[in-house]
């Protein structure tokens, strides 16, 4: 079975201790550092994206804390501190996000958060007028898990900040460098049914770093085939089924990670999993190219 990122991610909150379990947080042994170092944001005059773990004392020294006048996509809401989400990040494990919430939840039941909401900055009500901030932009995921994790227990609720965007809308905010609007796109040339009297050519736009499965979905564009079409993962990087052909522009995408390149080892290298393949520049895919019989088992 294919896992990759995300799955591994998900398999680790499942084995949550359980001395950590009564909160629903759990600090992992990953060490990840955040690949983004942003200049100062116009979030807050102090606000960084985190560079680094060993840099998280010295820029995490703002007592104010985000000022949430400064975009109207950040907001602020208490909850209790075991909130009912699921956590996930990128592929780098960094920038926290809501990725799922339990139906009864506090989180869900708030009525405001929604799936992929960003996780900026986190803390703890308490009655003392010395407690600080911590700012969790772009931090790595076991960052922020500590975080929670390091709460005194008298600690019964906390302040979340989030943001309702995208991590390139997020970093186009601290940056100053503008809004999704003024975003680089790029071309995805999608050819379907190569060589046959049925072939097509269709050209999509999308933001610059556009997950390719995601994009051909969008625009009714079907990368599955077989069964697969109706019993694949939905793009949770588990059935490794979602396979194109990258004809032109693979320099533009992002590289294979190992269990990629083991789950079509048997194919050519241009082929990928379109679930985790994401186009920073113009790329030319096709869609249903010939596979090797290992695939026809997933």
């Amino acid at each position: 079975m294919f896992c990759c990122g995300h799955a591994i991610f998900c398999v680790l909150l499942s084995l949550i201790a359980a001395p950590r379990r009564t909160n629903g947080f759990v600090a992992p042994s990953i060490q990840q550092q955040s690949v983004f170092h942003a200049r100062v944001p116009i979030i807050h005059s102090k606000t960084r994206i985190l560079s680094s773990p060993d840099s998280y004392e010295s820029e995490n020294d703002d007592d104010a804390g985000i000022d949430l006048s400064q975009d109207e996509r950040l907001y602020r809401i208490r909850l209790p501190r075991a909130p009912g989400i699921e956590w996930g990040t990128d592929l780098s494990f960094c920038f926290v996000y809501v990725r799922d919430m339990d139906p009864t939840g506090p989180a869900k039941m708030s009525k405001l958060i929604e799936t992929g909401d960003q996780l900026c900055e986190l803390k703890a009500v308490t009655d003392s007028a010395t407690t600080k901030p911590v700012n969790l932009l772009g931090a790595p995921f076991d960052f922020v898990m500590t975080a929670f994790a390091e709460l005194d227990k008298t600690v019964k609720e906390v302040d979340l900040v989030f943001f309702r965007g995208t991590k390139e809308e997020l970093k186009a905010v601290c940056t100053g460098e503008g809004t999704a609007a003024d975003q680089e796109t790029v071309t995805i040339t999608v050819i379907q049914n190569k060589g046959s009297p049925d072939e097509t050519t269709k050209i999509l736009t999308a933001p610059a770093g556009a997950n390719i499965r995601q994009v051909c979905v969008d625009n009714d564009i079907n990368v599955y085939q077989s069964f697969t079409r109706w019993t694949n993962c939905e793009g949770k990087q588990l059935c490794g089924t979602c396979i194109v052909n990258v004809t032109d522009g693979s320099v533009n995408t992002n590289a294979k990670s190992m269990d990629e390149a083991s789950t079509l080892r048997e194919n050519p290298d241009s082929y990928r999993l379109s679930c985790i393949t994401f186009a920073y520049g113009d790329v030319t895919i096709e869609t249903f190219p010939p596979i090797k019989a290992s695939q026809w088992t997933r």
